[in-house]
């Protein structure tokens, strides 16, 4: 339990590091002597090495890490094509509100990507992919993903939002508060997701074992033949 907690910390520590302290700083110095459109691009640089960094060392080759890597390559080119720093956040916001729009897709044709990703997480612990997902999709744990999913939109709305208003309200000098108020909101949102996922195992846990008693319960006990 302690090496738990001492390895959130160290995570939580580098997340600071690369995705805030970094960037931050690479924005505050690096905006008169290079600009403000260069200091930008080099300020998401710290974030996209911790993202791969963390790809390779968790060995992310699933839906989850597919993702991840392909969001951070399409965010890393609409960064680079954005040619301003104003241009380059409101490409960010669109961007943002396109997957959160993939999102609300995904809830109406009931695929949510929470599911996929509880899917490659059960993986990792052993567990086949067919047989989770087919767990998964019953009635009784299928509607805690929807909400996941829903939780998935509401972030992606909350993150648009904060941007647009800092930008709207105080410019392009409001970026580095962007990087510090989002960061908070990914925890805050990270965390809600976490205790959601939490309590969906627990859900798991008992239809699993209301199954087996089910399924015990129907086995007879062969009858005994007596000469």
């Amino acid at each position: 339990m302690a090496n738990n907690s001492q390895s959130n910390k160290y995570f939580i520590f580098l997340e600071l590091l690369f995705y805030v302290v970094l960037p931050y700083a690479i924005w505050k110095f690096g905006r008169e002597p290079l600009g403000d459109y260069a200091a930008m691009l080099l300020s998401t640089v710290p974030g996209i090495i911790y993202t791969v960094y963390r790809f390779a060392k968790d060995r992310q080759f699933n839906v989850t890490g597919l993702f991840i890597l392909g969001s951070m390559l399409i965010g890393t080119t609409v960064d680079l094509l954005s040619g301003s720093a104003e241009q380059m956040i409101w490409n960010n916001v669109y961007l943002g509100l396109f997957y959160t729009f993939l999102f609300v897709i995904l809830f109406i044709v009931k695929q949510p990507i929470s599911l996929y990703i509880a899917v490659d997480f059960a993986y990792l612990q052993g567990y086949s992919r067919k047989d989770s997902k087919a767990l998964f999709f019953q009635k009784g744990i299928f509607r805690w993903f929807q909400l996941i999913q829903i939780v998935f939109i509401i972030r992606g709305l909350v993150m648009a939002g904060i941007t647009v208003y800092l930008l709207r309200k105080f410019g392009i000098d409001s970026y580095g508060d962007m990087l510090i108020y989002k960061r908070v909101a990914v925890w805050v949102f990270s965390g809600i997701l976490t205790g959601m996922f939490f309590y969906i195992s627990v859900v798991v846990q008992k239809y699993t074992k209301r199954l087996q008693e089910k399924n015990e319960q129907n086995i007879k006990e062969p009858e005994v033949v007596t000469e």
